[in-house]
This record gives C-alpha cells, sequence and structure tokens, in this order.
C-alpha cells in the first residue's frame, strides 16, 4: 500500500465515522466512552511502568548505598580495633612519656593515669593525664573538657571513707 491509498483509506474511515457520530448519538457516545476507556487503560499501564521502574532504581540504589556503608563501617571498625591495640601497647612503645610501670590504664576519659617515678620508689612529683591517639583521630568533647580542666589547675585529690554498712 502506497502513501496515497492510505491517505486516501485513512480519510475515508474519518468521513465514514465522522458522519455516523454526526448522524447517530448513540455511536458518538459508544466512540467516545471507547476512546476514554482507551486513555483510561493507557494511563492506568503508563503508571503500572512508572512504578515498577522506580522500585527497580530504589532497590539498585538500596543495595549501592546498603554496600558503601558496609564498606564504610568495616573501615571504621578497623580503625578502632587499631586505635584499642594502640592504646594497649603504647606504654611500651618508644616515646611513651613515663616508665609503663609507673602508668595505670583508665580509658574513658583518658586513657592512662600515670605516676612517674612510683614503679622506682622515687617520689612523685607529677601526675600525668595521658591520650593515646593513633592516625587522624581527635580529642573527643569529654577529652577536650579533662584537658582543659587539669591545664587549668581544677584538679583536686578526694580522700573519700565509706560509711560503715551493717
Amino acid at each position: 500500500m502506497n502513501r496515497q491509498n492510505a491517505a486516501f483509506f485513512v480519510s475515508s474511515l474519518l468521513k465514514t465515522f465522522a458522519g455516523k457520530i454526526v448522524a447517530d448519538p448513540f455511536f458518538a457516545a459508544v466512540c467516545g466512552f471507547c476512546i476514554l476507556a482507551v486513555c483510561i487503560v493507557f494511563f492506568a499501564v503508563a503508571i503500572q511502568i512508572g512504578r515498577k521502574i522506580g522500585r527497580l532504581e530504589s532497590e539498585r540504589n538500596v543495595a549501592r548505598l546498603l554496600k558503601a556503608n558496609r564498606e564504610d563501617a568495616i573501615k571504621r571498625s578497623r580503625a578502632v580495633i587499631g586505635g584499642q591495640m594502640a592504646e594497649q601497647v603504647a606504654p611500651f612503645l618508644a616515646g611513651f612519656p613515663c616508665n609503663p610501670a609507673d602508668a595505670r590504664f583508665v580509658g574513658k576519659p583518658v586513657d592512662f593515669i600515670a605516676f612517674p617515678g612510683a614503679a622506682e620508689g622515687k617520689p612523685v612529683s607529677e601526675i600525668l593525664f595521658i591520650e593515646v591517639k593513633t592516625g587522624s583521630s581527635l580529642l573527643s568533647k569529654r577529652e577536650k573538657e579533662v584537658k582543659e580542666a587539669v591545664c587549668s589547675g581544677r584538679v583536686r585529690y578526694v580522700e573519700y571513707t565509706p560509711a560503715d554498712i551493717r
């Protein structure tokens, strides 16, 4: 079928339907209803396809984010474990500020409290608050508060004797 025949066929089809629509109101209503039904089905299918595409994109994004979050959690966990290990061995590494026997592990909010000279039986002339940091880690808010209290001299010695428990 060439273009002229196709154009003639479409135009004659339109003329036939146009004549019937004008002549018969019931036929016009049925045609309108059919067109409306086709449009509703088309839009319903388009909405379902859109939902399916959205769901697939969402699942793909969730999977990608989950993988990235897991990798980040593993990386952070390794850093924390490495830091904890460094805290435990720090007194035995070069450059530690006192004899390892003089240091007591506290953990929070400072890693060690040291009494230089105590292990050798010498008088304690100072007390050290030691915080071990590895990599690019920074002092936490609480650690900064402790450092500020120590540096500004807001440190005191308290002797506590509990009341008799009966």
